[in-house]
Protein backbone atom coordinates (compact mmCIF):
# COMPACT_ATOMS: atom_id res chain seq x y z
CA UNK A 1 0.00 0.00 0.00
CA UNK A 2 2.96 2.38 0.00
CA UNK A 3 2.30 5.59 -2.40
CA UNK A 4 -1.67 5.38 -1.23
CA UNK A 5 -3.17 7.89 0.57
CA UNK A 6 -4.58 7.39 3.72
CA UNK A 7 -8.24 8.04 3.95
CA UNK A 8 -10.48 9.03 6.89
CA UNK A 9 -14.25 8.20 7.13
CA UNK A 10 -17.08 11.28 7.56
CA UNK A 11 -20.35 12.01 7.50
CA UNK A 12 -21.66 14.97 5.49
CA UNK A 13 -25.12 16.47 6.82
CA UNK A 14 -28.01 19.01 5.09
CA UNK A 15 -31.26 19.06 5.60
CA UNK A 16 -33.90 21.39 4.56
CA UNK A 17 -37.91 21.34 5.60
CA UNK A 18 -39.21 18.63 3.38
CA UNK A 19 -35.74 16.45 3.32
CA UNK A 20 -32.88 15.69 4.83
CA UNK A 21 -29.12 14.26 3.98
CA UNK A 22 -26.63 12.35 5.33
CA UNK A 23 -24.00 10.95 3.74
CA UNK A 24 -21.03 8.67 4.93
CA UNK A 25 -18.02 8.82 3.07
CA UNK A 26 -14.01 8.31 2.71
CA UNK A 27 -11.99 11.57 1.93
CA UNK A 28 -8.18 11.76 2.13
CA UNK A 29 -6.48 12.43 4.83
CA UNK A 30 -5.76 16.21 5.23
CA UNK A 31 -8.87 16.93 3.46
CA UNK A 32 -10.54 20.30 4.35
CA UNK A 33 -14.08 21.04 5.21
CA UNK A 34 -14.67 22.45 1.52
CA UNK A 35 -12.83 19.33 -0.29
CA UNK A 36 -15.19 16.86 1.78
CA UNK A 37 -18.34 19.08 0.61
CA UNK A 38 -17.19 19.14 -2.50
CA UNK A 39 -16.88 15.33 -2.83
CA UNK A 40 -19.86 14.21 -0.52
CA UNK A 41 -21.85 15.84 -4.48
CA UNK A 42 -24.32 17.27 -1.85
CA UNK A 43 -24.44 20.32 -3.76
CA UNK A 44 -25.69 18.41 -6.31
CA UNK A 45 -28.38 16.82 -4.77
CA UNK A 46 -29.60 20.58 -3.37
CA UNK A 47 -28.53 22.45 -6.43
CA UNK A 48 -30.65 25.73 -5.71
CA UNK A 49 -29.66 25.93 -1.81
CA UNK A 50 -25.99 28.16 -2.35
CA UNK A 51 -24.37 25.18 -0.20
CA UNK A 52 -21.01 27.36 -0.61
CA UNK A 53 -22.28 30.20 0.79
CA UNK A 54 -23.99 28.73 4.01
CA UNK A 55 -22.03 28.47 7.26
CA UNK A 56 -20.64 24.69 8.12
CA UNK A 57 -19.40 23.28 11.52
CA UNK A 58 -18.74 19.73 12.97
CA UNK A 59 -20.76 18.11 15.40
CA UNK A 60 -22.41 20.90 16.18
CA UNK A 61 -19.52 24.19 16.22
CA UNK A 62 -19.08 26.28 13.71
CA UNK A 63 -15.79 26.13 11.45
CA UNK A 64 -14.16 27.48 8.86
CA UNK A 65 -14.12 25.67 5.55
CA UNK A 66 -10.47 25.48 5.53
CA UNK A 67 -10.98 23.41 8.76
CA UNK A 68 -8.99 19.76 7.97
CA UNK A 69 -11.46 16.85 9.10
CA UNK A 70 -10.26 14.34 11.38
CA UNK A 71 -11.62 10.89 10.72
CA UNK A 72 -15.37 10.41 12.25
CA UNK A 73 -16.30 13.71 11.94
CA UNK A 74 -19.64 14.86 11.32
CA UNK A 75 -19.46 18.11 8.39
CA UNK A 76 -23.06 19.94 8.63
CA UNK A 77 -24.31 22.71 6.50
CA UNK A 78 -26.28 24.96 8.18
CA UNK A 79 -29.06 26.51 6.42
CA UNK A 80 -30.14 30.06 7.30
CA UNK A 81 -33.85 30.20 8.98
CA UNK A 82 -36.33 32.34 8.27
CA UNK A 83 -36.97 33.35 12.13
CA UNK A 84 -34.45 32.92 15.43
CA UNK A 85 -36.20 30.53 17.08
CA UNK A 86 -35.00 31.65 20.68
CA UNK A 87 -36.75 35.10 19.82
CA UNK A 88 -40.17 33.53 18.83
CA UNK A 89 -40.17 31.51 21.94
CA UNK A 90 -39.29 34.42 23.75
CA UNK A 91 -42.05 36.59 22.25
CA UNK A 92 -44.72 33.62 22.72
CA UNK A 93 -43.49 33.17 26.78
CA UNK A 94 -44.21 36.71 27.11
CA UNK A 95 -47.82 36.28 25.86
CA UNK A 96 -48.47 33.17 27.62
CA UNK A 97 -48.20 31.17 24.46
CA UNK A 98 -45.87 27.90 23.58
CA UNK A 99 -44.40 26.72 20.40
CA UNK A 100 -47.15 24.75 19.69
CA UNK A 101 -50.01 27.38 19.92
CA UNK A 102 -48.25 29.41 17.93
CA UNK A 103 -48.07 26.68 15.14
CA UNK A 104 -51.83 26.41 15.81
CA UNK A 105 -52.40 29.90 15.95
CA UNK A 106 -50.61 29.73 12.15
CA UNK A 107 -52.62 27.52 10.34
CA UNK A 108 -55.86 28.58 11.56
CA UNK A 109 -56.34 30.90 8.69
Amino acid sequence: MSGDVPSVSVEVVFAVPERQVLLSIDVPEGSTVAEVIALSGMAAQFPDAGLESLPVGIWGRVVARSRIVANGDRVEIYRTLPEDPKRIRRELAMSGRTMRDGADDQNED
